[in-house]
């Protein structure tokens, strides 16, 4: 299963785009489709207290320790 691998911030610092194990690159948007329709390996969706849903490692607090793409 396909796996993300490293990550693109804006100059806010938030996360914008993923890199995938197979070399895609892929929007924070449909990296969460993917998430959630069960297409992505060691990634699930998670709601905050606002209802908002994002993504989160499973094994981490963050993504923090993945390599930025650019």
């Amino acid at each position: 299963m396909e796996k993300l691998v490293a990550i693109h911030r804006n100059h806010f610092g938030d996360i914008i785009s993923f890199v995938t194990s197979e070399g895609r690159v892929i929007s924070y948007r449909k990296a969460l489709m993917e998430a959630e329709g069960g297409l992505l390996d060691g990634v699930h969706a998670k709601v905050d207290i606002d209802g908002i849903v994002y993504l989160m490692p499973d094994m981490e607090q963050s993504f923090d320790h993945y390599p930025n793409l650019f």
